[in-house]
């Protein structure tokens, strides 16, 4: 096993990215009513993390199949250590209530690419 912070540091010297991110998969402890009734404050505060830079990605995740939605989620978050990302974590509307529960853990982005379009007189994003 290598330790986090031996593998960051190697990821960089071969001139990978080594982003650190902090992924978080929330899903459903309480029924839907509760999770219904706590998802407004839960949208207000994605937003405000999304415009402070802390939000870097968010939605639902489907079953196996891909077919059905089974009401997880995803978040990908930035954060200076593993402590202040559970923190944001656990002041989502979601977690204080209960209505959700979650598990985090770091990620560290080497590979990969990301190309977003933005379409001025439009208004159009796309993203791939």
């Amino acid at each position: 096993m290598v330790a986090w912070n031996d593998y960051k540091k190697t990821s960089r010297e071969r001139g990978a990215l080594a982003l650190e991110l902090f992924v978080v998969e929330s899903t459903p402890a309480k029924t839907a009513d509760i999770m219904k009734a706590s998802l407004p404050d839960h949208l207000t505060y994605q937003r405000e993390l999304e415009q402070r830079g802390v939000l870097v990605l968010a939605g639902p995740l489907s079953d196996e199949s891909g077919e059905n939605m089974l009401g997880a989620g995803l978040i990908i978050y930035r954060a200076a250590s593993l402590e202040e990302a559970i923190t944001v974590v656990k002041n989502d509307p979601m977690h204080l209530s209960g209505a959700r529960s979650f598990t985090i853990r770091k990620w560290l982005v080497n590979e990969g690419s990301l190309v977003i379009n933005v379409g001025l007189s439009t208004g159009k994003v796309t993203l791939s």
